[in-house]
Protein backbone atom coordinates (compact mmCIF):
# COMPACT_ATOMS: atom_id res chain seq x y z
CA UNK A 1 0.00 0.00 0.00
CA UNK A 2 1.61 3.21 -0.78
CA UNK A 3 1.17 6.83 -0.15
CA UNK A 4 -2.00 7.29 -2.91
CA UNK A 5 -3.89 4.44 -1.95
CA UNK A 6 -4.10 5.75 1.49
CA UNK A 7 -4.88 9.52 0.30
CA UNK A 8 -7.79 7.50 -1.69
CA UNK A 9 -8.86 5.96 1.17
CA UNK A 10 -9.29 9.20 3.09
CA UNK A 11 -10.54 11.02 0.40
CA UNK A 12 -13.38 8.55 0.23
CA UNK A 13 -13.93 8.12 3.71
CA UNK A 14 -14.21 12.18 3.68
CA UNK A 15 -17.02 12.25 0.71
CA UNK A 16 -18.73 9.56 2.73
CA UNK A 17 -18.78 11.58 5.82
CA UNK A 18 -19.98 14.55 4.35
CA UNK A 19 -22.74 12.57 2.44
CA UNK A 20 -23.81 11.35 5.51
CA UNK A 21 -23.92 14.83 7.54
CA UNK A 22 -25.80 16.25 4.91
CA UNK A 23 -27.98 13.70 5.10
CA UNK A 24 -28.54 14.01 8.28
CA UNK A 25 -28.92 17.53 8.82
CA UNK A 26 -31.78 17.70 5.47
CA UNK A 27 -33.77 14.66 6.94
CA UNK A 28 -36.98 15.69 7.39
CA UNK A 29 -37.24 14.25 11.07
CA UNK A 30 -35.36 17.76 11.42
CA UNK A 31 -37.20 20.11 9.67
CA UNK A 32 -39.00 21.75 13.41
CA UNK A 33 -35.83 22.22 14.39
CA UNK A 34 -34.77 24.60 11.20
CA UNK A 35 -38.18 26.14 10.93
CA UNK A 36 -37.68 27.23 14.93
CA UNK A 37 -34.28 28.42 14.38
CA UNK A 38 -35.24 30.27 11.45
CA UNK A 39 -37.82 31.86 13.32
CA UNK A 40 -35.27 33.25 15.98
CA UNK A 41 -34.45 36.55 14.40
CA UNK A 42 -38.30 37.56 14.41
CA UNK A 43 -38.72 36.49 17.70
CA UNK A 44 -40.86 39.09 19.68
CA UNK A 45 -39.13 39.36 22.93
CA UNK A 46 -38.02 42.44 24.82
CA UNK A 47 -35.18 42.69 25.13
CA UNK A 48 -33.93 44.83 28.43
CA UNK A 49 -30.73 47.20 28.01
CA UNK A 50 -27.41 46.93 29.56
CA UNK A 51 -26.80 49.24 32.48
CA UNK A 52 -24.63 51.97 32.31
CA UNK A 53 -21.12 51.67 33.39
CA UNK A 54 -20.87 52.72 36.78
CA UNK A 55 -18.61 56.12 36.85
CA UNK A 56 -15.24 56.02 37.96
CA UNK A 57 -16.09 56.67 42.15
CA UNK A 58 -12.45 57.15 43.34
CA UNK A 59 -12.25 61.07 43.58
CA UNK A 60 -15.85 61.20 45.69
Amino acid sequence: MDLNDIRAAVTLASLVLFLALVVHTWSRRRRAEHEAAAALPFADEAIEPHPAPAANRQGE
